[in-house]
């Protein structure tokens, strides 16, 4: 026993030789891993279009229009691996005169590739409301639906992330788009979190 204590402190003083043993700390977070509630901004490029099958297998008609949003998203990351988030984006330029505006609520699973890069899947659910008017029709949709999407982000700064991330809002959603009752939608979003 002696022998034990013996080697014990002549291995303690080896590796500590001035006698001070560090007192333990907990788990300090890695740089840029931030958990918590965080709020952001993002420019969105959205593609609303029908497609038209009453035209034959191999002829159908497609039309899309591409309207610019603004979106506002707030969520609370969990931990590094889920977080859930709420956007609303709505449009401030189009190609014709349709308007466009929606809300999501999403569960994001997250993976950590290195302390300032992670992906993240989008699922979950919301709305998409379309109005306006076309040369030969009305644009008239408003349905809710489940979304899901894929992105990244990187932490740009302690408290400052930068996303982009691909949205599919609508696949066949119901309503009147220039007399076609099915539209899908989807959004490609660049935007800035700030975590609080």
């Amino acid at each position: 026993m002696k022998k034990i204590v013996f080697a014990v402190t002549v291995m303690s003083s080896l590796v500590f030789p001035s006698g001070d043993i560090p007192e333990p700390v907990g788990a300090v977070p890695a740089v840029g891993e931030v958990n918590g509630f965080y709020a952001g901004f993002g420019l969105a490029a959205v593609s609303t279009r029908r497609v038209d099958f009453t035209a034959d297998f191999f002829n159908t008609q497609e039309e899309q229009d591409r309207l610019g949003n603004v979106t506002l998203l707030a969520g609370y990351s969990m931990n590094d691996y889920i977080a859930v988030e709420a956007r609303y984006t709505t449009s401030f330029t189009h190609d014709e005169d349709i308007e466009m505006d929606g809300w999501s609520l999403f569960a994001k699973p997250q993976y950590p590739v290195n302390e300032d890069f992670s992906l993240y899947a989008l699922l979950g659910y919301g709305n998409v409301n379309l109005k306006g008017s076309k040369p030969d029709g009305v644009v008239d949709v408003d349905d809710s639906t489940f979304q899901w999407g894929l992105g990244m982000s990187y932490m740009l700064k302690e408290n400052i992330s930068l996303f982009a991330d691909y949205t599919w809002l609508a696949n066949d959603m119901d309503g009147d788009y220039n007399g076609v009752d099915e539209v899908d939608v989807d959004v490609i979003t660049i935007g800035v979190n700030y975590h609080f």
